[in-house]
């Protein structure tokens, strides 16, 4: 399985071209981690990359703390529509 970047840039950017914004770069984030935490089903003992998730993960949070901060209603919708918290 491998994350299709394009795709998801499209779903998530402000505007067309826009691929540094807060929401873009927190959905490939999650993309990421969902990839790497189907990894670790079967590779149970790859330390390496369970470091590689924390860090991402550490990365969406920082992320999140600062969209939650500065723009509420975005923070809300991409919560919900990346069903990251119940």
């Amino acid at each position: 399985m491998s994350i299709n970047i394009q795709e998801i840039i499209k779903e998530y950017q402000s505007k067309i071209g826009d691929t540094g914004s807060t929401n873009v770069q927190v959905a490939l984030l999650t993309a990421r981690i969902r990839h790497l935490t189907k990894h670790f089903k079967t590779h149970k003992k790859d330390h390496h990359s369970r470091r590689g998730l924390l860090h991402l993960v550490s990365q969406r949070k920082k992320l999140l703390t600062y969209l939650r901060g500065n723009n509420k209603t975005a923070y809300s919708k991409l919560i919900s529509h990346l069903e990251l918290r119940k």
